[in-house]
């Protein structure tokens, strides 16, 4: 059975940082295209970013690029989003994703496991 957590989400200042971790089980991370989507209230579910292959593939929403960052610890089994300089449009739910490295890295369809969420909120 495999099993998304995700942690670390919280309150933060605009312009601070915070880490999100996704901790998996049932399945092996570095197999796998590990993805972080979030969603604000009243918004659609967005892609921020993706990480796939041995980690050297990397994918970034244009409105993260720069200042988010994912990586994957294989030894821990773990998919992070380092999140910095963070602005209050970044306040959302923030879910993991697990799916098939063969798939689009920005389309929803291509994960089949989700994480339960974290809540991020950025104050101005």
């Amino acid at each position: 059975q495999v099993q998304l957590v995700e942690s670390g989400g919280g309150l933060v200042q605009a312009g601070g940082s915070l880490r999100l971790s996704c901790a998996a089980s049932g399945l092996t991370v570095s197999s796998a295209i590990m993805g972080w989507f979030r969603q604000a209230p009243g918004k659609e579910r967005e892609f921020v970013a993706a990480i796939r292959g041995s980690g050297e593939f990397t994918y970034y929403a244009d409105s993260v690029k720069g200042r988010f960052t994912i990586s994957r610890d294989s030894a821990k089994n773990a998919v992070y989003l380092q999140m910095n300089s963070l602005k209050s449009e970044d306040t959302a739910v923030y879910y993991c994703g697990a799916g098939s490295p063969l798939r689009p890295a920005g389309s929803q369809s291509t994960y089949d496991y989700w994480g339960q969420g974290s809540q991020v909120t950025v104050s101005s």
